[in-house]
């Protein structure tokens, strides 16, 4: 961080005070920035039956995170549930989306309604469902377009704050194709360029910038890249450092981080547990270090609780037998307030790794 310059006058006594200022303002500047991740479980009541490749999001009109669905290794769910921070809630509805698995959901600012679109539960779906956070219902939409329908596809927010689709897998093809969700009906939109067609891909959005981030997933053509979204244009990056390949992570933006976090994910057949965060100006991945961590897992709920101020994640299964239904928060605690110094202090909690050898997943069939 450069401190600030200081015009030089004639009294010395103004110059010292005016470096102290400068000095204390950086070194305090510093010390926001400056905080160690770490994941811890929580323990709260009535916490869902255990599941993996659910769907989850944060919604803003309750004020709480929502979750829907799954696989529970014997079955296929729908079952709503609502997380507060302390207690999970079952919400019971009229009416609900047809059990499923891999689905995704996000929450449309313009419309202030969740959507929900596709998943599988021996049949590839391409149903779109709206969840209401004021009266706790879901509605079955009847848009006259929609995507194919497919498994694991990518939905996020887009910077304009509509929901955006990406790919998806249809029993037969991944799909490169992207719509945009526009309160009544899916419109396909046309980018210049557009990633490689997958499934099962870490996405998130970067709410303070704009910038949508998606990693990995599977793919008959090499998936493993990032890109990113400005909201017109696709964009591949190059890091010079990146998580190994893994499909069906879990991602969300942390504020506090000030970059989009990725967790977990099969890698290869064999599930991870390494948290890495993107680093926007950087451009590249940083693992972070964190003192506990959630077991290994793939097809766990992860999403930013704004009324919480923390990434919670939920749910997920290893060895394609081990369902989990624990609740864990990802907390930054700012460390002391560094000592400032001419050279740059590396930045606690995370630690640059060297490039893996990724070992990509076989192609479903």
């Amino acid at each position: 961080m450069k401190l600030t310059q200081v015009r030089y006058f004639s009294h010395a006594s103004i110059i010292l005070i005016c470096c102290c200022i400068s000095i204390a303002f950086a070194a305090s500047a510093a010390a926001a920035l400056f905080s160690v991740p770490d994941w811890v479980e929580l323990s709260p009541n009535n916490p869902p039956p255990a599941r993996s490749y659910l769907a989850m999001t944060y919604d803003p009109v309750s004020g709480k995170t929502i979750a829907f669905g799954g696989l529970d290794g014997t079955g296929y769910l729908n079952d709503t549930w609502s997380f507060d921070g302390t207690s999970w809630a079952h919400i019971a509805t009229p009416s609900a989306p047809p059990a499923r698995a891999a689905a995704q959901m996000t929450y449309d600012s313009v419309t202030q309604k969740v959507v929900l679109f596709g998943g599988f539960n021996g049949t590839y779906l391409g149903d779109t469902w709206l969840w209401d956070g004021s009266t706790l219902q879901w509605t079955q939409a009847t848009p006259q377009h929609h995507p194919a329908a497919v498994t694991s596809p990518m939905l996020f927010p887009d910077p304009n704050g509509r929901a955006d689709l990406f790919g998806g897998y249809d029993g037969h093809f991944y799909q490169l194709t992207m719509w945009q969700w526009n309160g009544s009906d899916w419109i396909q939109l046309f980018p210049p360029k557009v990633p490689f067609a997958r499934s099962s891909a870490a996405v998130a959005t970067n709410t303070v910038t704009g910038e949508v981030v998606m990693f990995g997933g599977l793919g008959s053509v090499n998936p493993n890249n990032t890109w990113t979204y400005d909201g017109t244009t696709w964009t591949l990056q190059s890091p010079a450092v990146q998580p190994l390949l893994v499909y069906a992570a879990s991602a969300a933006f942390d504020p506090s981080l000030q970059g989009v976090v990725l967790f977990g994910g099969g890698s290869g057949g064999v599930d991870q547990n390494t948290t890495w965060l993107w680093d926007q100006v950087g451009a590249t991945w940083i693992q972070l270090s964190t003192a506990q961590s959630p077991p290994a897992r793939e097809g766990a709920g992860m999403t930013y609780d704004a009324a919480l101020h923390h990434v919670i994640l939920f749910g997920g299964q290893v060895n394609e037998n081990v369902y989990f239904n624990d609740t864990w928060e990802l907390i930054s605690t700012p460390t002391p307030t560094p000592t400032p110094t001419p050279s740059a202090t590396p930045r606690p909690g995370v630690t640059p790794r060297p490039r893996p050898t990724p070992h990509p997943r076989p192609t479903p069939q």
